[in-house]
């Protein structure tokens, strides 16, 4: 008896060990069919080639990514030209235009435009069609540099999004922690300001909202702020996010004076530190070869990569990578937010990143796309994973 007890006792308390692979819902099977060394955001054509946007100096492309056999070879798409003089890396937002025949990129200090036509396996042409991060980073700033520019595309119009210079400061480049929209032929302006660092952004296709998801400044009380996904262009105005005075429901940093009383409030929120880096909408109308069961259609799709943040600042274990769906009517979300608990308004798709609360990891996920037959494709920035979802 004693020699029983005490192997079940040792059986029950070793840790439960790590998925090889993230874990998605009954119905689905998710396979990996590309391997892009520090693959962040996705953008797909309309013959199911995916690009890729990378921490590095090229934009990738995977042939064939939604057809029905197997994929071509992951390979650069298009390198920066200022690659071999250091660079202008990450080169990390990709979104692309059918309309106008254009891949967009976002890189650390501006955003080419590369002519493109369907089926094109490699750039002929490149051009810099404007420049972020044009100032000084902010003089008080902690050093918390954000260097991705985000893209996204609807019609005539491009959507860029810059990351703030600092976790909280008063930033002195208008171009920094901000969204700007870029028309056709035209200059940039500001439709969102103080919005920390809207790293994923979204174009409903149904109504042509831009949404964004938004990682929250640190060094506020543990748990705190939500990270939100928000329909940036349905506030009126420029959509002011009150970083770093407000936050949440137009709470205020007592740290930073300022008001908060006109600060837009978001639509939806995950927890603290999840840190969103890309989403997509799932059309309403998919009726491809692996469209997804029609509760899925509308909704949303957020990756969230997980936390730096664990128990050393005061939390019981880290935030883990996982990608969430949100149900969706239009713009509206089918759960209004809940202030006091952050995990009611969406649900967990793809799962088993981490190992528990620990930092033991398999992946972070990054970009997040759908292809023109229904599929869903998730990059991965630890692994350099591309990976295909369908259901069974």
């Amino acid at each position: 008896m004693w020699r029983f007890a005490l192997l079940l006792v040792i059986s029950v308390s070793l840790p439960a060990a790590a998925a090889s692979t993230p874990q998605v819902p009954a119905g689905f099977v998710l396979e990996q069919i590309a391997s892009v060394p520090a693959a962040r955001e996705l953008a797909i054509a309309p013959n199911g080639d995916l690009f890729v946007g990378t921490e590095g100096d090229s934009v990738y492309i995977v042939p064939h990514a939604d057809g029905a056999g197997g994929t071509g070879a992951a390979h650069p798409f298009w390198t920066h030209p200022d690659s071999d003089a250091g660079g202008d890396a990450p080169n990390a937002g990709v979104a692309l235009s059918a309309q106008e025949h254009a891949l967009f990129v976002g890189s650390n200090g501006g955003v080419w435009e590369i002519p493109y036509r369907v089926g094109q396996q490699s750039a002929v042409s490149a051009r810099r069609i404007a420049s972020v991060r044009t100032g000084s980073i902010a003089p008080n700033s902690d050093g918390d540099v954000h260097r991705t520019t985000s893209v996204a595309v609807t019609g005539a119009t491009l959507y860029v999004s810059v990351g703030s210079s600092c976790n909280s400061c008063a930033e002195v480049d208008p171009t920094r922690a901000a969204i700007l929209e870029l028309p056709a032929g035209g200059a940039y302006r500001v439709i969102a300001r103080r919005i920390r660092n809207a790293i994923a952004l979204a174009v409903n296709p149904q109504s042509g909202v831009l949404w964004a998801g938004v990682a929250g400044q640190d060094d506020l009380p543990v748990g705190q702020p939500y990270e939100i996904f928000d329909a940036v262009t349905l506030h009126h105005g420029v959509a002011d996010y009150g970083w770093p005075v407000c936050y949440d429901n137009r709470r205020h940093n007592v740290k930073v004076p300022g008001d908060c009383s006109h600060a837009a409030v978001p639509r939806v929120i995950m927890p603290a530190y999840e840190t969103p880096i890309g989403a997509v909408f799932y059309p309403s109308h998919q009726d491809g070869r692996y469209a997804f069961p029609p509760r899925y259609r509308g909704g949303a799709f957020v990756t969230l990569h997980g936390s730096w943040h664990g128990p050393a600042q005061g939390l019981t274990g880290y935030m883990p990578p996982r990608v969430v769906f949100v149900a969706m009517h239009g713009d509206t979300p089918a759960t209004p937010p809940n202030w006091s608990n952050p995990y009611m308004q969406w649900t967990t798709f793809v799962s088993s990143y981490q190992n528990g609360g620990t930092d033991q990891r398999i992946g972070r996920p990054t970009g997040i796309a759908v292809g023109p037959q229904g599929s869903l494709f998730i990059a991965d920035d630890l692994t350099g994973a591309i990976y295909r979802i369908r259901p069974r």
